[in-house]
């Protein structure tokens, strides 16, 4: 039964090295080509990758020796960190990023990257510790899965071109110990952070407000708008009033012209036939009489 059971622990032993070596040599591979996949999206123009990234080289941890890459272990071809900042790299985000499973950091500051930060940034470095982005062209909003990135202790998005607002779901990152999105385009309120972030990480940006910068502004300009339509408003009723008015008598006035006019239809004619009666009366009377006699 000892041998037995020994033989059963060997066994198993075997088949989780196994297990484990399948498994690392599957994410080694994976992280080869997420290196090869960075190289390949980037316009190189100082020649910083095309000189050190050469991937003829197959003998194990070689992508540990390339240069702006540190591994988890110096023999061992597992991606840790990626540092390209200041290499003069040109070209959108590397979404090839994504099969550097086990990567903690990210540098791609102070290079010529432009276009907008991936709405599933979240999806590609979940886990991430640093993410530096700062100094280059990225435009568009900041990306709300950015909050999905909660190991996430430094984010520096400073010196872009980013618009929109602050995502307010940012705040949900606990672990944030340093957000710089200062020299943008942003504005809006700032969202609630769990640390004090200097002012200086939110300057220069022709809309933002809030703490630690100054203060939003209160929205008093909609009552004074209310004020200004019911103004008018009001005017355009009293006028209205009046017309209704000035119209009531002038119709009022025409209605009892009529009415003289219905009781008396052939005018003035009875003031005539009067005239005409004493006219004849005394006509009458400056007539002589004949002589009889």
């Amino acid at each position: 039964m000892v041998i037995r059971s020994q033989i059963f622990a060997v066994l198993v032993s075997v088949l989780v090295w196994l297990l484990l070596g399948c498994s690392l040599s599957y994410a080694s591979q994976e992280d080869i080509d997420c290196l090869r996949s960075i190289k390949d999206s980037l316009e190189d123009s100082l020649g910083y990758l095309n000189s050190s990234w050469n991937f003829d080289n197959t003998t194990e941890g070689f992508i540990c020796r390339f240069t702006g890459i540190d591994c988890w272990h110096p023999d061992e071809n597992r991606v840790l960190n990626i540092r390209l900042s200041d290499m003069g790299l040109k070209g959108v985000f590397p979404q090839g990023i994504v099969k550097c499973k086990s990567i903690t950091g990210l540098d791609l500051s102070s290079n010529k990257l432009y276009g907008p930060i991936p709405s599933n940034i979240s999806q590609i470095i979940h886990y991430v510790t640093s993410l530096d982005l700062s100094s280059n062209n990225f435009s568009g909003e900041i990306p709300p899965a950015l909050a999905n990135c909660s190991f996430l202790n430094i984010l520096k998005l400073d010196y872009n071109s980013l618009t929109g607002s602050i995502p307010p779901v940012l705040s949900l990152l606990n672990r944030i110990k340093t957000f710089s999105v200062s020299n943008n385009l942003l504005s809006g309120p700032i969202p609630y952070f769990n640390v004090s972030l200097p002012a200086e990480d939110f300057a220069h940006n022709p809309g933002l407000c809030g703490k630690p910068l100054d203060p939003c502004q209160s929205t008093s300009k909609g009552p004074k708008t209310g004020i200004i339509a019911g103004a008018a408003v009001a005017g355009v009723t009293v006028a209205a009033i009046g017309v209704a008015i000035g119209m009531f008598f002038y119709y009022r006035r025409v209605s009892v012209m009529r009415k003289k006019k219905d009781d008396d239809p052939e005018g003035n004619k009875w003031a005539k036939s009067l005239k005409g009666d004493k006219g004849i009366k005394a006509s009458l009377s400056n007539t002589s009489m004949p002589d009889l006699s």
